[in-house]
């Protein structure tokens, strides 16, 4: 298998197609990061502070810059969600092995980032069905983890449907802050 950072490929079902994230990308991806309904649901844990609502050009195209700077460095990798039906940008997600010396260690890390309206089981199950089938192997990891707040009802449903499961266990970033409400599923 070919290394994720050296190659990264595009995955589709018949709903989602998820390729690698572009500058190209920022105009459309406006649509997800200034969504304050949406921003809500996004994973910001152990994001600097960062709560990922960009509603401008500038904001999102900095974005863009470091999640490329990211890919190149081999911290994660971000995917732009294509919705097939209308062939509109509606996300991203973000992947990454976490290490660390904690009860999620050698965890592949999901963050998934939806327009509000795309928000649904359905779109949040055929992204799964992609990654679940991919990930394991690319990211050489056991076990994903996935964060849905008790609000993210479509999300919930989706990751249980999937053979997601909520952690008793909570994640501990850098600074020793607990993290809850990750949702597991191993290989």
């Amino acid at each position: 298998m070919k290394d994720i950072y050296q190659e990264c490929p595009t995955y589709e079902n018949e709903v989602i197609i998820l390729r690698p994230t572009t500058k190209e990308d920022a105009n459309a991806l406006l649509n997800c990061y200034g969504d304050k309904k949406a921003v809500v649901f996004f994973n910001s844990d152990n994001c600097h502070g960062d709560n990922f609502y960009y509603p401008t050009i500038d904001k999102m195209n900095t974005a863009v810059d470091f999640w490329t700077f990211s890919y190149e460095k081999k911290y994660f990798v971000r995917w732009t969600i294509i919705y097939n039906v209308t062939k509109e940008i509606i996300g991203t997600i973000e992947m990454f092995h976490r290490i660390a010396e904690d009860d999620f260690n050698h965890v592949g890390l999901l963050r998934i980032d939806l327009r509000s309206s795309f928000e649904n089981e359905k779109i949040i199950a055929n992204i799964l069905k992609i990654v679940d089938t991919n990930f394991y192997d690319s990211f050489e990891t056991e076990i994903i983890a996935t964060k849905a707040i008790p609000l993210a009802h479509q999300r919930i449903k989706a990751l249980l449907k999937n053979g997601y499961t909520l952690s008793n266990k909570k994640l501990i970033g850098q600074d020793g802050t607990a993290y809850s409400d990750y949702y597991i599923r191993h290989k």
